[in-house]
């Protein structure tokens, strides 16, 4: 039992090892590459913006009437959801224009 617990202490401490040779690793070769990536960020920045906006423009061009052909059918299916349920109001009112225009005006 002591000798399990032995090797369990070992294996605690090995990972405990590990976890801060690692860190140390990490924290240099940040501290080694932070100024070449703040060197690269600053070249390449005006490069990205422009080809953003070369994409963007892509973009716009191949969706842009993708995005009006569903937005011209959304509002004639919102129109019709509004319509379609007054259609024997509609119907009553026409109704009574033709019987009312069919009468003769009263002569004064």
């Amino acid at each position: 039992m002591a000798l399990l617990m032995l090797l369990a202490a070992f294996a605690a401490i090995a990972l405990v090892g590990l976890v801060v040779v690692g860190t140390l690793i990490k924290l240099v070769l940040f501290a080694v590459f932070l100024p070449i990536r703040l060197v690269l960020g600053a070249l390449l920045l005006p490069l990205l913006l422009a080809v953003k906006l070369v994409v963007g423009t892509i973009l716009l061009f191949v969706v842009g009437p993708i995005v009006l052909l569903a937005t011209l059918v959304a509002i004639i299916a919102s129109i019709a959801a509004v319509v379609v349920p007054l259609l024997p109001l509609f119907l009553i009112g026409f109704v009574v224009y033709l019987l009312l225009r069919s009468s003769k005006p009263a002569v004064a």
